[in-house]
């Protein structure tokens, strides 16, 4: 934040170590929710070289997100709605499937990979699974796992930001995000058509649930704020979430409380101060 050049320094030498080049595309998005996308672009032109070559290595992960956590930042930092951008990160999953696509040589080494972990894996026989139904999950997983990343790297420059300019304030936004009920129906509908296999939405049930999730996980931190309770209740929540069947139950708790404002209405009243007792 001191500079262009402190930026650009910090986000190469993180895009150079492996693992900790995951930082990278948090650096960025830092600067572009900051400084706007502009800056970011310039600071992004030098950070995205060590990840080129990371990618020309088999490594698609750092280049993506960094493109993709920067489209979020740019986002959020123009709509100011995590709604919207929580939407816009659908666009990101997608953006993830192409890349893979376009790389069928990767594509060809994951499936092997996976094919050779699920023979040497001690397991009972199960039906062989059809190479195009492998290939189709893969790429569907692939994809939702770099929607579910960009949404925390961004949640992680948002925090940064909030640490630096704005101390709270990224807690304070968090707990109160929530989506309209329109729109948490119309992601509802589109999971349930994705669910039975409507064409252009196969593959796509995870995007859809995604948004809710990330607002589901808002509920429950907003509530144990505002009933003041030990983060022991976070920590066991979050072991809790190791169980996939809660994702799609947390969802369903994020479209009720479209509805119903639970944090609303588990706050306390306010204090009177009319001055009548």
């Amino acid at each position: 934040m001191n500079g262009r050049r402190q930026a650009i320094i910090a986000s190469v030498l993180c895009g150079i170590i492996p693992l900790v080049n995951m930082l990278s595309p948090a650096l960025v998005g830092l600067v572009c929710l900051r400084h706007g996308p502009r800056e970011a672009l310039l600071v992004a032109a030098w950070a995205v070289l060590p990840l080129i070559g990371w990618a020309s290595m088999g490594d698609l992960t750092p280049l993506v997100l960094m493109v993709g956590v920067t489209v979020l930042a740019t986002v959020l930092r123009q709509a100011g709605s995590w709604q919207t951008t929580l939407l816009a990160a659908i666009a990101v999953g997608v953006g993830a499937e192409m890349v893979l696509r376009l790389r069928p040589e990767f594509l060809d080494l994951l499936q092997q990979q996976v094919s050779l972990f699920f023979d040497s894996a001690d397991m009972p026989e199960q039906p062989e699974i059809p190479a195009d139904v492998m290939r189709n999950a893969l790429i569907s997983v692939f994809g939702v796992i770099h929607m579910f990343a960009a949404i925390c790297l961004l949640m992680v420059a948002r925090w940064w930001q909030a640490v630096l300019y704005n101390p709270g304030g990224f807690q304070r936004e968090f707990h109160q995000l929530r989506f309209k009920p329109g729109v948490a129906l119309l992601l509802v509908l589109l999971f349930i058509l994705a669910s039975f296999g409507v064409t252009v939405l196969t593959g796509w049930v995870m995007y859809f649930l995604m948004p809710l999730f990330f607002a589901g996980i808002a509920l429950v931190h907003g509530l144990v704020g505002i009933k003041k309770l030990s983060r022991l209740w976070l920590v066991a929540f979050y072991m809790l979430m190791l169980n996939p069947p809660l994702t799609q139950l947390l969802a369903v708790a994020a479209l009720l409380d479209s509805f119903y404002d639970f944090r609303r209405r588990a706050a306390p009243p306010p204090d009177d101060e009319s001055g009548i007792n």
